[in-house]
């Protein structure tokens, strides 16, 4: 077990644009690690040579002060910004490094080094209907706007705060797919049937199940020690809403231990719904 004072690495995810793709490649890896062992940090839009260098400057100073040697995941295009990184003592990872030369090769041609292209506007009307998903997602959240369903590529239904919310918003913002949700009420399980403005919808609904343990957690972070986040309450709410889901044949996922990014693949792959180009 890792002691409080015991150093940790330092890690950066360093990009001359956000960061993002970095830091997707980076954790990704460090999963298969002791994560517990490491101080992760972000470095974005380090796109000139003086600002690689200031960098490059901080990144040396925390491997002197932890006495480990840090490491740092880039994608970084310039090739006069990556030069300046590699004369550190850090531990350089760059993804166009790593796999430009081979694609390159293997498509005899020459790539075009320009920055940003990984989340740039490729597609102008690509763009735009993820804006439109994300407004859906905002205009349907929590069973507001049921008259919408009907341009509902899925509908997320499980009790409240079981994590509809943020997958919708995900599945939005990262595929464009116009996802709703509602929350499954007491009233609504008690009933034993699908909700009036569901029931049209009903092979759009996908249910979400939770830990009870981590329901409860949850629910008392909110309103502790009330009659919605007691353990028996919640534990109660979940069997009921398992129950209404296996009834009535919607498919569904057990998601206490999944990533908001695992939920939504599982979802898209369940409803066999497709990515969006962007």
């Amino acid at each position: 077990m890792t002691s409080p004072d015991t150093p940790k690495r330092s890690i950066f995810f360093l990009s001359d644009r956000t960061g993002i793709t970095a830091e997707t490649l980076g954790s990704t890896l460090l999963t298969q690690f002791d994560e517990t062992k490491f101080k992760q940090s972000t470095l974005p839009f380090i796109n000139t040579p003086e600002k690689a260098r200031s960098a490059l400057e901080y990144i040396e100073h925390t491997g002197k002060t932890s006495g480990l040697q840090p490491i740092v995941f880039s994608t970084t295009v310039s090739e006069e910004v990556r030069d300046i990184l590699r004369t550190g003592s850090a531990l350089f990872l760059d993804l166009f490094d790593r796999f430009v030369p081979e694609l390159e090769g293997a498509l005899d041609a020459k790539s075009s080094h320009r920055e940003g292209r990984a989340h740039g506007i490729a597609n102008e009307d690509v763009y735009e209907s993820r804006i439109d998903a994300m407004n859906f997602a905002l205009t349907h959240d929590d069973g507001v706007g049921d008259n919408g369903y009907e341009d509902a590529q899925v509908i997320l239904v499980a009790p409240s705060r079981c994590g509809k919310t943020p997958v919708c918003i995900y599945l939005a913002m990262q595929h464009g797919v116009y996802a709703a949700n509602y929350p499954l009420t007491e009233e609504d399980l008690e009933q034993r049937t699908l909700p009036r403005a569901l029931k049209p919808h009903k092979n759009k609904l996908y249910g979400l199940w939770i830990n009870p343990e981590r329901l409860h957690q949850i629910r008392s972070e909110r309103r502790r020690g009330s009659q919605y986040a007691a353990l028996p309450q919640v534990s109660y709410e979940l069997r009921q809403a398992e129950a209404l889901y296996k009834r009535h044949g919607l498919p569904y996922s057990e998601t206490t231990n999944k990533s908001i990014e695992e939920i939504a693949t599982m979802i898209m792959q369940d409803k066999d719904i497709r990515r969006r180009s962007f």
